[in-house]
């Protein structure tokens, strides 16, 4: 069983008030704080140094996808990066869970089999703390919990790691941006230190991630796809990163994001997902990509270090 955080532990940090959010703030809204810090890039690009070694939703072939063992299993490989994705509950508060319904990695369908069809929306933040997000994966995870964003926060605090967060489908969540910088600041995330080093927030969604460029121009960002070269001009004004799936990319593409400079005023970056063997590695590496999100992080780490 892996349990950092007891069950009772965890409803408890879920139902602290300090941690209430409102669930229907405007994306439009203001600005939730004020930048503490100078627009700063967490990397400069490769400039021949090996590309980034990304765990992707943790060390995710070795435990249980976006568990705080996923993360320590990370930390004990020696990666230093670690990304996740986080949702909101019906109640407001943050969840780190990759899915937007609970069956796949919970025991949800048995805990509650009358709510159909199990959406992380519609749960409250003490029910999905109730939930086994572990024994899928093997009976030896039995008991390992769905964390909070703050809980998260906290261990990759611990074990001394950085953080590629991903805003998971925020049409959804009207507003999650805000509610995502206000825990951020809250856990010490937006000071000059982890902005400059250690945190990137992505999206699927092009006014999410324009969203936090606007609440917080320091933070570094990144978008989540393969836009046309064309359009990357445009997408060049509020991100960082163009992150594309391996399957679209080619050097040519490659080569045409980091001729752009991104939000920040220095060029654009490129990390790609989700590779996860030696051959993959080698191919996405000799495009140059700055950056591999990979489920295997020491596969891809002895590849092309």
């Amino acid at each position: 069983m892996y349990a950092r955080t007891s069950v009772t532990a965890t409803v408890a940090l879920l139902g602290a008030a300090a941690l209430a959010l409102p669930g229907t703030t405007s994306a439009a809204a203001p600005r939730a704080t004020a930048p503490e810090t100078s627009p700063v890039s967490v990397a400069s690009g490769r400039h021949g140094a090996d590309p980034l070694v990304i765990a992707h939703r943790g060390a995710s072939a070795y435990a249980p996808e976006n568990t705080l063992a996923a993360v320590d299993k990370a930390e004990e490989l020696g990666i230093d990066w670690v990304e996740n994705d986080v949702q909101r509950t019906k109640d407001g508060r943050l969840v780190v869970l990759h899915d937007t319904d609970l069956r796949r990695t919970t025991d949800a369908e048995q805990v509650f089999p009358d709510r159909a069809p199990w959406n992380v929306k519609d749960f409250t933040a003490a029910e999905i703390a109730r939930l086994d997000a572990g024994s899928w994966f093997g009976p030896g995870w039995a008991g390992a919990r769905v964390p909070t964003l703050k809980q998260y926060l906290d261990t990759v605090e611990d074990n001394r790691q950085k953080l590629l967060l991903e805003i998971k489908a925020p049409e959804l969540y009207p507003g999650i941006e805000k509610d995502i910088l206000r825990v951020l600041r809250a856990e010490g995330w937006l000071d000059r230190a982890h902005v400059r080093n250690k945190l990137v927030i992505q999206s699927f969604g092009a006014d999410s991630v324009r969203a936090v460029h606007e609440q917080r121009p320091d933070v570094t960002t990144g978008f989540l796809g393969t836009p046309a070269v064309a359009d990357l001009p445009s997408y060049a004004k509020f991100t960082d990163q163009i992150n594309p799936t391996h399957s679209t990319l080619s050097a040519e593409y490659v080569a045409a994001v980091h001729r752009l400079k991104g939000a920040h005023g220095k060029r654009l970056q490129v990390n790609t997902w989700t590779v996860n063997d030696t051959a993959g590695a080698v191919r996405v590496d000799g495009f140059g990509v700055d950056g591999i999100i990979t489920n295997n992080p020491d596969v891809v780490r002895d590849a092309v270090g």
